[in-house]
């Protein structure tokens, strides 16, 4: 039975993403900020999937030595990590430009959502690689590929992460490490109630989408495209496998750059 590490998982996307792969047979361990929250999910999974394997992990995710000491425990816990999921994140408390807002609470955003996984990942990294590989699911945002009017840090941040996504993928895809960016499109969450510009929104991805696509990925159905990006609600495993070819042939849905042509020196 394969085994799964999921962050962020005491609520909001992260708990749909536990409760969605625990009813498909995976052992979890989750990991998250707030232990009450965490222990609400492993509930609602026994209730829904009497028998799952779940264990409790609280860390603070920005903390070295914690998330050291956590990732052991997960370790220890499933034998092996077979599956990364990258969830936790926060964005800035106001929806204004770069020179109106606070600097400090956008490099709070980037803080937590770049060195939570960045730690996270290289405490893991090495285990999952002696093990003969693995897979890691970054929960990354369109705001990773381009730019936007609000939440600076936000943004940044997410971009941080797509490079993140490359760079393992660069660095560890021959090694067995596949390294994928799913972005859950707009799900109804205690954030996005506090975003304005979701305000009017009557449109939602459901949770359960977000967790049918993690873990076909952790499954393995979409390995031809690692390193790059999918969304959940707009792709499906099947459409996805359709443009399979498509996406290689142009080199699409991943962060690189863009050149004007053959003779560009960029190239």
């Amino acid at each position: 039975m394969s085994s799964a590490v999921v962050t962020g998982a005491g609520r909001g996307i992260g708990a749909g993403i536990a409760l969605g792969l625990a009813a498909r047979g995976w052992r979890l361990a989750l990991l998250g900020r707030t232990a009450s929250h965490l222990r609400d999910t492993a509930e609602r999974i026994a209730a829904r999937t009497p028998g799952a394997e779940v264990h409790v992990i609280e860390v603070d995710l920005v903390d070295g030595d914690r998330v050291r000491s956590a990732a052991l425990a997960a370790e220890r816990a499933l034998g092996r990590v077979d599956l990364l999921v990258q969830n936790a994140g926060v964005i800035e408390h106001a929806e204004v430009p770069f020179c109106d807002d606070d600097v400090e609470d956008v490099w709070r955003v980037i803080e937590t959502n770049v060195r939570g996984p960045l730690l996270l990942a290289h405490a893991l990294v090495p285990g999952m690689l002696a093990a003969g590989g693995g897979r890691i699911v970054h929960l990354n945002s369109g705001s990773g590929y381009r730019g936007g009017t609000s939440y600076t840090g936000y943004y940044i941040s997410k971009g941080a992460l797509a490079r993140l996504t490359t760079q393992l993928d660069t660095q560890y895809r021959d090694r067995g490490l596949l390294v994928f960016d799913v972005a859950p499109g707009v799900v109804a969450t205690d954030m996005t109630a506090g975003m304005p510009t979701h305000a009017d929104r009557t449109q939602w991805t459901p949770v359960e989408e977000v967790a049918a696509l993690v873990d076909a990925v952790g499954r393995g159905e979409l390995d031809d495209l690692a390193g790059r990006f999918m969304r959940a609600g707009a792709d499906t495993v099947a459409s996805l496998r359709d443009r399979t070819g498509q996406i290689l042939a142009t080199d699409a849905r991943r962060l690189t750059l863009s050149t004007w042509g053959q003779d560009d020196p960029m190239r």
